[in-house]
C-alpha cells in the first residue's frame, strides 16, 4: 500500500516511520524542506505531565489582561477577520473546568505509550540526542502554584508522579533556582530530545526502509473520484497513492481546504534562543510556569522558548517578544545576566485548533484521506501516540477508540468541492 504524506515535520515524519515499518510504502512531500519551522525551534520536550490543552479555567481574564501588552506570555493579535473571531470564541468556550479535564485525559490516553515508543525507535536505529532529566515547574506566584496542585490528580491517575515542593525546597531538585520562589512541581519520568537531531534521525531511517522524502513540492491541486482522492499535484508534477495524509502543520487547513474540508487550524506563533554556551547549568529542564518560558539543557546550550502569539502565518521574529523571553529567568535563576546583545531567534508557527485538540483522523468526505494537525505546542509529546495510531487506521488494522476525540468530523459541518478538486488529465 501506497501512501503520501504532506509535511515532513514531527508529525509527518513519524507517521511515515510508522507506515515504512509496518511494510507500507511511503512518500512525504514538504513546501520547503523536511524539519524546520516548529519542528525544529520547539523546546523538544516530552512532557505528559504537561499535555493540558490550551484553553483552560482563567485563561479568558488572562488573555484579555495581556492583549494590551505585546511582550506578554500570549499575545492575540486584534482583527475583524471572521475566521479569526470564530476561532477566538470558539477556544474561549473551551475555557472551563470540565472541557479542560475531558481534554487532558484524552492526551494522555493519546501519548501513555510515547516514552515506550521512543524507545523502540531507538532501538530500530532511529539516532537522535534524548536526555532523562525529568520536568520541574517552577511558581513565583503562590496563587499559581496552588490553582496547579488542585489538577495533579489528573497526572497522578497516569503514574506520572508530581511531587510537590514548597518554597526554597524547590532548589534541591535545581540549586540554580533563587530563593523565595512559591515552590514547585517535579515530574521525574519527563524527557527531552534535540528536535533538530530527531528530525534528521527519523528522515534518514525513513529512507533507510525505502521511504522517499521530495522537498520544496507546494500542493496546489488535488485529483479526486467521488471520494476516492487518486493524485496531489504541484504544478505538473502528479503524486498517485492509495492513500493522502495531511500533516503540514500550521498549513494543514489550507491543505485540507483543497481537499474539500477547511479546518481551523491557525498559527500560534513561538520563539526559541539558543544561549551557547549555556549561561547556566541546570540539572533538569524547567518551566518558569507564571511566565511561560521553557527552559531546556543541552550539551553546551540552554534553549529558552516562549510565547504564543496570534498573528499572521509567517515567521518573522518580534524583538519586543523575544527580549521579554531573555527578561524573564531572573525572576527565578540566582544571578541571572540577561544578554546586552539577543542571541538569534528563531520562530515557528504551532498549529493550533479551537479546543486545543489534535485533529487526527479520516477526512470527511473522503474514503482514504486522512490528517494529523493541531497538535499546538504538543507536538513532541503527542506525535509518536498520534502516528503509531493513526497508521493503523491508514492500514486497515482498526481505529484505536483513543482517536475517537480528536475526529475531524467535530469541525466539519458540510464539504464542498470546487473545480480544483476534479480529476485532471
Amino acid at each position: 500500500m501506497r501512501t503520501v504524506i504532506i509535511g515532513a515535520g514531527v508529525l509527518g515524519l513519524t507517521l511515515a516511520y510508522e507506515l515504512a515499518g509496518k511494510g507500507g510504502e511511503v512518500e512525504v512531500l514538504d513546501a520547503r524542506e523536511s524539519g524546520l519551522g516548529a519542528s525544529s525551534v520547539n523546546a523538544g520536550w516530552v512532557v505528559p505531565s504537561e499535555a493540558a490543552p490550551v484553553p483552560g479555567p482563567g485563561l479568558i481574564m488572562k488573555s484579555l489582561k495581556w492583549m494590551v501588552h505585546k511582550d506578554s506570555p500570549l499575545y492575540i493579535r486584534p482583527s475583524a477577520d471572521p475566521a479569526h473571531v470564530r476561532f477566538m470564541l470558539g477556544m474561549w468556550r473551551r475555557c472551563n473546568a470540565r472541557d479542560f479535564r475531558s481534554g487532558f485525559q484524552a492526551h494522555l490516553e493519546l501519548c501513555e505509550s510515547t516514552n515506550d515508543l521512543l524507545d523502540d525507535w531507538s532501538r530500530d536505529g532511529v539516532v537522535y540526542d534524548s536526555y532523562a532529566q525529568g520536568l520541574l515547574m517552577a511558581f513565583a506566584n503562590h496563587e499559581n502554584l496552588e490553582h496547579h496542585v488542585g489538577d495533579l490528580d489528573v497526572q497522578a491517575s497516569y503514574g506520572l508522579d508530581p511531587q510537590v515542593l514548597d518554597g526554597d525546597s524547590i532548589r534541591q531538585v535545581e540549586p540554580a533556582l533563587r530563593q523565595g520562589l512559591a515552590g514547585g512541581i517535579f515530574f521525574p519520568h519527563e524527557r527531552h530530545i534535540d528536535a533538530t537531531s530527531f528530525t534528521t534521525g527519523l528522515r534518514k531511517r525513513i529512507l533507510e526502509l525505502g521511504g522517499t522524502i521530495t522537498e520544496h513540492v507546494r500542493i496546489d491541486r488535488v485529483e479526486r473520484v467521488g471520494d476516492t482522492i487518486v493524485a496531489v499535484r504541484s504544478g505538473d508534477r502528479r503524486f498517485t497513492a492509495d492513500a493522502f495524509a495531511v500533516a503540514a502543520g500550521a498549513w494543514t487547513g489550507r491543505v485540507t481546504d483543497l481537499f474539500g474540508v477547511p479546518l481551523p487550524i491557525r498559527p500560534g506563533k513561538g520563539y526559541s534562543i539558543d544561549l551557547v554556551p549555556a549561561s547556566v547549568e541546570l540539572r533538569t529542564a524547567v518551566n518558569l510556569s507564571d511566565a511561560k518560558i521553557a527552559m531546556t539543557p543541552y550539551a553546551g546550550r540552554l534553549r529558552l522558548s516562549g510565547t504564543m502569539e496570534f498573528a499572521g502565518l509567517d515567521e518573522d521574529v518580534n524583538h519586543t517578544r523575544v527580549g521579554a523571553i531573555l527578561r524573564g529567568p531572573a525572576g527565578y535563576i540566582e544571578g541571572w545576566q540577561t544578554p546586552a546583545s539577543a542571541p538569534q531567534a528563531k520562530a515557528g508557527m504551532r498549529p493550533m485548533t479551537p479546543d486545543g485538540m489534535p485533529i487526527i483522523g479520516r477526512l470527511p468526505g473522503t474514503t482514504n484521506a486522512y490528517v494529523s494537525s493541531g497538535h499546538g505546542m504538543l507536538g513532541v509529546t503527542l506525535g509518536p501516540g498520534t502516528s503509531h495510531a493513526l497508521a493503523d487506521v491508514i492500514l486497515g488494522k482498526g481505529y484505536p477508540p483513543r482517536l475517537l476525540p480528536f475526529t475531524p468530523n467535530r469541525f466539519v459541518r458540510k464539504v464542498h468541492r470546487t473545480p480544483a478538486l476534479t480529476p485532471a488529465s
